[in-house]
């Protein structure tokens, strides 16, 4: 019989291809999204005089938030699958599916891609769905660099992250708790807790990464402690990423290359370099954020055919991620 956990990816698969996301009402991310603003709010009435108190608050906000989210996904599953392990596995899907997405990244890049070559205005506008700058004075070019870039970037944010955390997890738990191939249907509470864990894992991961990607600049010395504990949980994710993107091109052995490393280290995360590096090279195209880091300068920019090979590429990569969780949880 298929084991839960694999079931569960394979279903948040399902959700995200035909819905491609929740509604926005009820979407737990963008549920967490508000409490967070709500925080950065209290803590900014609370007083930043000194930078110390900003930063604390920060402290404990990326240690408390991950964790209250993480643990009501945990208990929702973990409660599902005592009951029966086929609705626990629902639940872990429907966690799943709230935690990544694919298929939004890819309407949205298509559609910046297209309007970049009818409409800069609107493609400017669309653009703020992808990536968090100012792009009111990007032209055609800088506007799809920025959609490529995003693409690349996201992947590993949106979807390698979460789905690798869920299958660690479950694969690791199973093996800790002693149940065999995870989570069959006579599996009992062994597998019940280790498919929680693994929902409650990718919960956990998409809440940092919210906090990051709301508090983790520069300017809020309260997102100092959510961008560093940021970086270190997207370590592995991004340069999975990278290398899930140069086998869903051809070329696995891509990222690991002299040229690719080396460009991986101009921004100024240690993380978001490597999937953009990987896809500036496989392109190839000059990847360019202006004021911030320029990816293969002797390359062109992406025109409008790179950009949506782009798009594939991100694609197959993302079909791979979903494979390559869902072999791991299995086994």
């Amino acid at each position: 019989m298929p084991v839960t956990a694999t079931v569960a990816v394979g279903l948040a698969a399902g959700l995200d291809a035909a819905f491609g996301e929740p509604p926005a009402r009820i979407h737990p991310v963008a549920l967490l999204g508000r409490v967070v603003a709500r925080i950065e709010r209290a803590v900014a009435e609370f007083g930043t005089e000194s930078v110390v108190r900003p930063r604390l608050a920060g402290a404990v906000v990326a240690a408390a938030v991950p964790l209250g989210f993480a643990g009501v996904a945990t208990a929702l599953v973990g409660g599902g699958a005592a009951v029966d392990p086929w609705l626990g596995s629902a639940l872990a899907g429907g966690v799943l599916f709230s935690t990544t997405s694919l298929r939004l990244l890819l309407d949205s890049g298509r559609t910046v891609i297209r309007e970049s070559d009818t409409d800069v205005a609107a493609a400017r506008v669309s653009l703020r769905a992808l990536a968090g700058r100012d792009a009111t004075s990007l032209d055609a070019a800088h506007v799809r660099s920025a959609a490529v870039e995003s693409l690349a970037e996201n992947l590993a944010d949106g979807l390698v992250a979460p789905l690798l955390a869920f299958a660690v997890v479950a694969g690791g738990a199973a093996s800790l708790a002693g149940a065999p191939s995870f989570g069959t249907a006579a599996a009992g509470a062994p597998a019940a807790l280790t498919l929680a864990l693994a929902a409650g894992a990718a919960a956990w991961v998409k809440a940092v990464n919210t906090l990051d990607s709301m508090l983790g600049y520069r300017s809020k010395p309260v997102g100092w402690a959510p961008a560093r504990l940021d970086d270190a949980v997207m370590w592995v994710p991004a340069r999975l990423s990278a290398l899930l993107l140069a086998a869903a091109a051809g070329e696995p052995t891509l990222p690991l290359r002299r040229r690719v490393r080396e460009l991986a280290r101009r921004p100024s995360s240690p993380n978001s370099g490597w999937p953009m590096a990987t896809m500036a090279a496989l392109l190839p195209a000059r990847l360019h954020k202006p004021g911030t880091y320029d990816l293969d300068a002797g390359a062109p920019l992406p025109d409008v055919r790179a950009a949506r090979a782009a798009v594939r590429v991100t694609r197959r990569a993302g079909l791979l991620a979903v494979a390559l969780a869902g072999v791991i949880a299995w086994f």
